[in-house]
């Protein structure tokens, strides 16, 4: 029996999201939305979304578990370019997923060799969101969409703290570092 719950009424009434533009709501806010219309079950899956790279707990969700293999993937052709580019070996810092993507190397590759940090990282999360859009993809009113737009809103808020960051601080505080 398929126990698959639909959020119909909550998901249409989510506005849609694009990469680049401000976040509707904040992720917490989105959970309040969420709280009084799912399972508690559903919202503390959601409650693990995170795009920071550190996942300690192990999930058998689908969508989150494919996205933390994908993400962990990402991260761990970065680390190789880095511990390369530094002499290190790179074995004990690698986590290791199933998530096989050989675009991953170039895409990773690309980033470490543009000059602007920004601009790197905008490469990485485009290419992120580009991977939860197929994650979404024939999910329209369930859990996994929910968890998909919840990842999504996590980068969107990660750039507009980008974009309100005190730049010329920022600069100031790296300098002192030289």
């Amino acid at each position: 029996m398929d126990r698959t719950s639909y959020y119909t009424y909550l998901i249409s009434s989510l506005p849609m999201l694009r990469f680049g533009i401000r976040p509707p709501f904040s992720f917490k806010k989105f959970l309040q939305l969420c709280r009084t219309l799912i399972s508690d079950s559903d919202i503390n899956i959601l409650k693990t979304a995170s795009i920071s790279g550190e996942y300690p707990q192990q999930t058998v969700q689908p969508a989150l578990k494919r996205w933390r293999d994908f993400d962990t993937a990402l991260r761990d052709e970065l680390v190789k370019i880095r511990a390369a580019r530094r002499g290190v070996e790179p074995l004990k810092y690698l986590r290791r997923t199933e998530h096989e993507d050989f675009s991953l190397s170039h895409l990773a590759v690309k980033a470490y060799r543009t000059p602007s940090v920004l601009e790197a990282e905008d490469m990485l999360d485009q290419r992120r969101w580009h991977f939860l859009d197929e994650l979404a993809r024939g999910h329209y009113f369930d859990l996994n969409f929910l968890i998909v737009y919840a990842l999504k809103l996590l980068v969107l808020e990660r750039w507009e703290r980008i974009r309100q960051a005190d730049k010329s601080r920022l600069l100031e505080e790296a300098l002192e570092k030289i």
